[in-house]
């Protein structure tokens, strides 16, 4: 009785959560159709607005208008303002209302929150809330100051604060949107504001609990098991990604002529950061290698860490999996990682993402090569990284979003909406199924497997 109690109230938050963020997106098509939301005479379709109010909440990033070009500062803002809810959790922000207006916290909203940064206890809300918004100001304000000191005094006061606010906010939440025109082309001879986002970037995308562990541990004396798979994947992932960008794109010759060794280092480095959700780029992603492109699909895929501002199947699924497939090559029944013991749960739970999930893009992708247009010199890879991009919520494009159909756009935000609330939260929401406990088990029988 008591799991069957635990699945109708994960059924009933999943439908809350989506509820939440569809709402979310309605508020902010409402607000970037306003006349004021783009320059005069500037006109922009129903699909689009809604389309990046989608691509804003999810923070994704994925742009079919120029947002430089095509929004006014009242839109670039409503831009920044869906990106941060959404990056944080609209819950977030509904508890810190309540706190200020020192109202008591009831508990299914307390039971949201929860779902919503995958805490293990009910207890870990206030404590964890207080750390969400405290890092997201610290890495925020701290960004737009350092960022300041570079944009000062190449654009002027006002407007050189405005683009440090709107870029150190847009990198720790991952988001991928930018008030340049080109991401950050035109930076990449500028070591210093490359370093900073790369920061911002691994910051928002590391997760909270993550945070906590790492400022808590001259307390605690150790890091919980979710924090040390979490450290250990997402630094393998990053020189693993570091090493195969320096091989593949040795040459860099997206690069000017002259570019210098460190600058060169400092690039690649940022373009094995930036497919963990980030979505900001300094050189045209079409002319990578196919290599290349390879590799930041695979890094899309993975994305960044359980209730951190990332998205994909997240860095403990891919860890679990691959200590999972350790323990079985060497013949050992159980899975262990630090002198602990994944539970079957978990690793069924995350062979059952990894498979729903392949399914999903599956047929995005299959779908998106039927509606839409491939360029000479492109194949699947064209459509495919455009999918996986919008899973991950990453935002890198090959240049289909910009030429998408009206079914392909719709196919994108359905992909990216389920890459920003969860495939298991998407699903159980929007089935019709019944929360219900086997009473009945059959025999168990082998099959060939291999």
């Amino acid at each position: 009785m008591k799991k069957l109690a635990h699945l109708r109230l994960f059924d009933t938050l999943s439908k809350k959560m989506v509820a939440g963020f569809i709402i979310l997106i309605m508020i902010g098509t409402g607000l970037l159709s306003l006349p004021w939301a783009t320059p005069a005479g500037v006109h922009t379709s129903l699909i689009d607005v809604v389309f990046t109010a989608a691509s804003a909440t999810c923070i994704t990033g994925l742009m079919v208008v120029n947002t430089a070009a095509h929004w006014s500062t009242f839109g670039q803002l409503v831009i920044l303002a869906l990106s941060e809810i959404g990056a944080l959790g609209y819950m977030t922000f509904a508890v810190l209302l309540f706190n200020i207006m020192r109202r008591q916290i009831g508990l299914s909203t307390q039971l949201m929150v929860k779902a919503s940064l995958n805490l293990e206890s009910l207890s870990d809300t206030k404590s964890v809330m207080k750390y969400v918004v405290g890092l997201s100001l610290l890495f925020q304000l701290g960004g737009l100051g350092l960022l300041a000191m570079d944009f000062v005094p190449r654009f002027g006061w006002r407007h050189g604060l405005y683009t440090a606010m709107y870029h150190a906010v847009m990198s720790f939440c991952n988001a991928g949107f930018d008030v340049f025109g080109n991401s950050l082309q035109s930076f990449r001879n500028d070591p210093y504001v490359l370093i900073v986002t790369m920061i911002l970037i691994i910051a928002g995308g590391l997760g909270f609990l993550v945070w906590r562990d790492l400022l808590l541990f001259h307390v605690r004396k150790r890091l919980t098991l979710n924090s040390k798979l979490t450290l250990l994947t997402t630094i393998s992932l990053f020189v693993i990604g570091f090493a195969v960008l320096l091989v593949t794109e040795r040459d860099l010759k997206l690069l000017p002529a002259g570019t210098s060794w460190f600058n060169r280092t400092i690039n690649t480095l940022f373009l094995s950061v930036t497919p963990r959700t980030a979505g900001l780029i300094t050189m045209p992603t079409q002319g990578l290698q196919a290599g290349s492109l390879f590799i930041i699909m695979i890094l899309m895929f993975v994305g960044g860490t359980p209730g951190s501002t990332a998205g994909g199947i997240k860095t403990t699924t891919f860890g679990v999996l691959m200590f999972q497939s350790i323990a079985q090559l060497r013949g050992r029944e159980d899975v262990e990682f630090s002198h602990r013991r994944f539970s079957q749960e978990n690793i069924s739970r995350a062979l059952m993402l990894i498979f729903l999930a392949s399914v999903v893009l599956t047929v995005a992708t299959l779908i998106l090569t039927q509606t839409e247009r491939i360029p000479k010199g492109f194949g699947l890879e064209y459509v495919l990284f455009e999918a996986l991009s919008a899973f991950g919520t990453v935002g890198l494009s090959l240049g289909l979003t910009p030429n998408l159909s009206v079914i392909g756009k719709i196919i994108i935000m359905m992909l990216m909406f389920i890459g920003r609330v969860g495939i298991f939260t998407s699903l159980y929401a929007l089935s019709k199924r019944q929360a219900r406990v086997n009473v009945i088990r059959y025999p168990a029988e082998n099959i060939l497997i291999g």
